[in-house]
């Protein structure tokens, strides 16, 4: 999973969805354990800024974790599901569920106030696994 590039992180400018990466259609959460879900779309920086959060924890968390990315403007149909249960309209949305399937995050907006600031979702994702 790696950042799209030319994202902005100030302006709507950016037309690219900000996360590129293998198996990015991928819609089953994982069973053996903790999933967290990324809704987001092109042409916002707050997914922007979000999605660098996410992609600068990932090696950290990588086989550990598992990273659903849902771009809502092209969703794959196993996505769909996803989209129907924890997305809440507003973007960025981020979704953790435990080993269980039992959601302990689901809320829009981003993690931190502060570009880079990874702390509050670590936290999360920590909680999680």
């Amino acid at each position: 999973m790696k950042l799209a590039p030319s994202l902005s992180y100030t302006d709507d400018s950016s037309t690219n969805f900000p996360i590129n990466g293998k198996d990015l259609a991928d819609g089953a959460a994982a069973t053996d354990r903790a999933t967290i879900i990324f809704f987001g779309t092109a042409h916002c920086w707050n997914t922007n800024r979000e999605a660098e959060r996410l992609v600068s924890v990932y090696p950290k968390y990588r086989g550990k974790i598992d990273f659903i990315v849902v771009d809502l403007n092209n969703p794959s149909p196993a996505q769909r599901a996803l989209i129907a249960s924890y997305y809440r309209g507003y973007i960025p949305t981020i979704a953790i569920l435990d080993s269980h399937g039992h959601v302990l995050y689901d809320r829009a907006g981003e993690t931190a106030s502060r570009r880079g600031d990874t702390s509050s979702l670590e936290a999360l994702i920590n909680s999680a696994h």
